[in-house]
């Protein structure tokens, strides 16, 4: 069908086309009339998210936050938040919304459910495209009941977020709670055992400078030092002693060999003198060998002395050397089960210390999500408050009316194409040459003067083939 004739049909169907258009928007018009008013109230919330923690006040990154605005309207819309709204509206508890829920449910289900999913139905969440505002805007024919939902439902929310946040450190607290628990006990255990080792062994101070057992060791090691040196020094005297008695430095420096030297030289002086005046058997002769004899012997005797306590002097400084070395030895060996003690104690002291470092730890991490989970604060603040309307949102008569008569004209344009398919009739002259498959000779028909006439055909005009 080319346009021409499209016009055609339009004007010759026009009374069906504007019949069509009138009932549309007249039914339209009575409808809009008839529905209740509907009022609309607005609570915007402003959101100042700054992270999972509330206390910290690093501010959310960029791209973050339309993911993060999209998660918060999806919480405002959730049934979670409505149930809140029931509950704090207590719209369950009214005769007459019982009635209508029976009558609607037939008493299954439950009414919170019921009165949540209502007003979810009523409920539209707007985020602003280029700030964190969300406007809650909740319709209904009351515009004072309209604006309570509204700021109930802003009401819910924060207290939502707020519950999102404290549940899950609550549940973090518990755990660490139960973790500083078990700590606790990891570290008496420790302690009791590190205690219990130190009683066993007798060890009270770990650092060995400042155990006696040590100084012990000490002192033992310089009195066996200076043993050794007197036993060398000792064993020399003897060595020169055996060697040279008269020339042994003993001998030289004893005072009583040296002047029994002394007599023994003025005896053997007289003695001398009188061998030249006296004869073998003279008293005087006698007394001086004798005297000579006695103070030789003497010297001798006092010489074997030095000799013999020399030697006796080594030997009792060997067994003095032999006692301070199997005490040394001794000793040692006991601060080597001492050091290996330590060592043990060491150990110990490291695990109570590890202990005591993870108790502290999971007793800070305990404090701050108790701290997490108790806070109140939100991210969320109301920047406007829902107030009751006093023009009523709806319904819009004039748009109503205008959008139904646009859809009754294009309901109006398909009747009547729709009829001239079902009812053909010869409306141009083209019509006329592919129905009867004849040329058109004349058209009889108004000039635009308005007066009668005849109109030759076009000249040359092909004659189009019908389809069989």
């Amino acid at each position: 069908m080319r346009f021409p004739q499209f016009l055609q049909v339009l004007r010759a169907r026009r009374k069906v086309i504007l019949l069509t258009l009138l009932v549309t928007a007249l039914t339209a018009f009575t409808v809009s009339l008839m529905q209740p008013k509907v009022y609309k109230s607005t609570a915007s919330l402003v959101l100042t998210y700054r992270g999972a923690d509330p206390a910290a006040s690093n501010a959310v990154p960029a791209q973050v936050v339309h993911g993060y605005i999209a998660t918060q309207v999806d919480i405002i819309a959730s049934k979670n938040v409505a149930l809140k709204v029931v509950d704090s509206l207590k719209l369950d508890q009214g005769k007459e919304v019982r009635e209508q829920f029976l009558k609607a449910a037939d008493g299954q289900g439950s009414i919170r459910d019921w009165l949540a999913d209502l007003l979810l139905k009523n409920l539209e969440v707007q985020p602003s495209r280029e700030s964190s505002v969300i406007d809650i805007t909740f319709k209904g024919t009351d515009p004072k009941f309209a604006a309570s939902v509204a700021n109930a439902f802003a009401a819910a929310y924060q207290k939502a977020e707020v519950q999102l946040k404290a549940d899950p450190m609550k549940k973090v607290s518990g755990y660490y709670s139960e973790q500083a628990t078990q700590l606790r006990k990891n570290l008496e255990e420790s302690q009791k055992k590190l205690s219990r080792f130190q009683q066993e062994k007798g060890i009270v101070n770990v650092d060995s400078r400042m155990d006696v057992e040590s100084n012990r060791l000490n002192e033992l090691s310089s009195q066996l030092v200076a043993a050794q040196a007197q036993l060398l020094e000792a064993s020399s005297r003897r060595s020169g002693v055996l060697g040279s008695v008269s020339e042994s430095p003993e001998v030289l420096g004893n005072p009583l060999i040296q002047n029994l030297k002394a007599e023994l030289a003025r005896a053997e002086a007289r003695f001398s003198q009188s061998t030249q005046n006296l004869g073998p058997n003279h008293p005087q002769y006698r007394s001086a060998h004798a005297e000579v004899s006695r103070l030789r012997a003497e010297l001798n005797a006092q010489t074997a002395a030095i000799s013999h306590g020399a030697a006796n002097n080594v030997r009792s400084l060997q067994k003095r050397e032999a006692e301070l070395r199997a005490a040394y030895d001794q000793q040692k060996g006991k601060m080597l089960e001492l050091n290996r003690a330590r060592g043990e104690i060491a150990l110990l002291a490291r695990e109570v210390e590890n202990a005591q470092q993870a108790y502290d730890t999971a007793n800070q991490r305990l404090a701050q999500s108790s701290f997490a989970g108790q806070i109140g604060q939100t991210d969320v603040a109301v920047l406007n408050v829902a107030v009751a309307s006093s023009r009523p949102a709806g319904p819009q008569v004039l748009r109503n009316t205008l959008l139904a008569a646009l859809l009754g004209t294009l309901l109006g344009i398909a009747i009547g194409v729709l009829a001239e398919m079902a009812d053909r009739r010869v409306r141009t002259a083209d019509d006329l040459v592919n129905v009867l498959d004849a040329p058109v000779l004349g058209v009889i028909g108004r000039e635009p003067s308005g007066e009668n006439g005849f109109k030759a055909p076009r000249l040359g005009m092909q004659r189009p083939m019908l389809p069989y």
